[in-house]
């Protein structure tokens, strides 16, 4: 089975990029999910025990821990240490259930691959991209987002230009979804040698 690692700065298009492999039937390890799904269970007694007070009936108030680590680069450096390594578990046990199935590819959705050691856990890494402008208009629009956050978030993030000359995958999420449709059933082609239909999953 090859493993693709799928990755792209905030605001790039990924999960929308994440969907299009998912309907043309390829698994998809989503690690926001995956974190979202921890955060209710083995991640918040030990986020709990690092940041007292910001978990509310076992489950991890993401609010209030934004608070606690979005301006303490010791902080978040600790919650990354809790959190990494159960997304990484997570992600390893969904890729041995599909091989185990038979599927000829699966995609991981790493956000920080390039900023981490995401790299060696894959196989080929696609890098989606959209021009700067495009980017900014997507990321300000999200609720509670401003230009001091976003440029927080970019501060910490390789740039784009060099996610993209390290990838082995490209795809433009500028030029609209029926282009980012084409390249993920190009990429998908490429790697198995099959054209893929969309799934009716």
């Amino acid at each position: 089975m090859i493993v693709l690692g799928l990755t792209g700065s905030i605001g790039m298009g990924k999960s929308t990029t994440a969907a299009m492999f998912a309907d043309f039937g390829v698994p998809v390890h989503d690690s926001d999910e995956a974190v979202h799904r921890l955060y209710r269970g083995k991640a918040a007694p030990l986020v709990e025990a690092a940041f007292p007070g910001t978990t509310v009936d076992g489950v991890v108030d993401r609010a209030k821990l934004a608070v606690r680590v979005l301006r303490d680069a010791e902080a978040l450096k600790r919650l990354e240490a809790i959190v990494h390594p159960l997304v990484r578990t997570d992600a390893t046990a969904f890729l041995k259930l599909h091989h185990a199935a038979g599927a000829p590819l699966a995609v991981v959705d790493i956000p920080l691959l390039y900023e981490t050691d995401g790299r060696d856990r894959v196989d080929a890494v696609v890098v989606v991209t959209a021009p700067a402008e495009v980017q900014r208009e997507r990321v300000l629009s999200r609720p509670g987002m401003t230009e001091e956050k976003f440029r927080a978030i970019l501060a910490k993030q390789v740039p784009d230009a060099e996610k993209r000359r390290l990838a082995d995958f490209v795809i433009d999420t500028g030029l609209g979804m029926a282009s980012a449709r084409e390249a993920v059933a190009s990429i998908i082609e490429q790697l198995t040698g099959k054209r893929p239909v969309v799934s009716a999953r």
